[in-house]
């Protein structure tokens, strides 16, 4: 969207798209690894989770804790190849990702805080191409990355929700109860509205929108016709979810390379 609003070199699109695929995937790894080192004992006690390295003593907290420095470090480098701004930005984003395994435990919207941590990507994105952050665009963007967070999480998390109750682990797939499907329907709403904000505010023009759509309906048709009772359709939802943000890069991208073209 920032390539789209500067209409910066297609090389620029592309050599960023590159990056942040390599940058995400090394967080993402760490972030696993943090929350399965909190969550160890409680893993240990869910039937889904119990053979995870950690919980079934394959690997010890030490040897977990290395291979979580070497991608923190590695994750930290490529950070450093980006302007000062992004460096902070995306160091700051390091907070959350800690933070996220505790407030499990906590509050009864933990998948708000994962969603602010994904989400976090939004604005490291922007920031590395434009060396700021146009807040009144990013904003809506992030919020509805939040939202798209809470929709996807709480179906993969309603798999384990009786065991959570027991183990005293917080969700929303708890909060929801047997509402769970329009609340979620609700949210989709809301994540397609603020992803369309933000198209609009930039600038953007048909074909962002058209993926968007084309986003929002792969969600309807997600949400309507998955099982809530059936672990494996809960733990397919995630992957699946997934399209929903293919679509909207497609429309962006599809967006960004009709401008280049006129």
């Amino acid at each position: 969207m920032t390539c789209y609003a500067l209409s910066a070199p297609m090389t620029t699109a592309w050599t960023y798209l590159g990056f942040f695929l390599v940058a995400s995937q090394v967080f993402c790894a760490a972030g696993c690894i943090i929350d399965d080192m909190w969550d160890k004992d409680i893993d240990a006690a869910t039937s889904r989770t119990r053979r995870r390295p950690l919980a079934a003593g394959d690997l010890s907290m030490f040897q977990a804790f290395v291979f979580l420095i070497l991608q923190l470090t590695l994750g930290i480098w490529l950070f450093m190849q980006l302007n000062d701004y992004s460096l902070v930005l995306g160091l700051s984003s390091l907070v959350l990702m800690v933070l996220y395994p505790t407030m499990k435990r906590v509050i009864d919207w933990p998948q708000v805080v994962l969603g602010m941590c994904f989400s976090w990507g939004s604005f490291l994105g922007t920031a590395s191409v434009a060396g700021t952050v146009d807040w009144h665009i990013y904003i809506p963007l992030y919020m509805g990355g939040i939202c798209w967070t809470i929709v996807y999480d709480t179906c993969y998390a309603r798999q384990d929700r009786d065991e959570d109750i027991i183990n005293g682990v917080h969700s929303t797939a708890v909060v929801f109860g047997d509402q769970i499907r329009p609340i979620l329907f609700m949210f989709s709403f809301i994540v397609c509205s603020l992803v369309s904000c933000a198209g609009v505010l930039n600038g953007n023009s048909v074909p962002f929108f058209i993926g968007v759509a084309f986003g929002a309906l792969h969600l309807v048709r997600l949400i309507a016709r998955i099982d809530f009772d059936n672990m494996e359709n809960c733990d397919a939802c995630l992957i699946n979810s997934t399209w929903f943000g293919f679509w909207v890069w497609a429309g962006a991208m599809a967006d960004y390379v009709v401008k280049m073209q006129l």
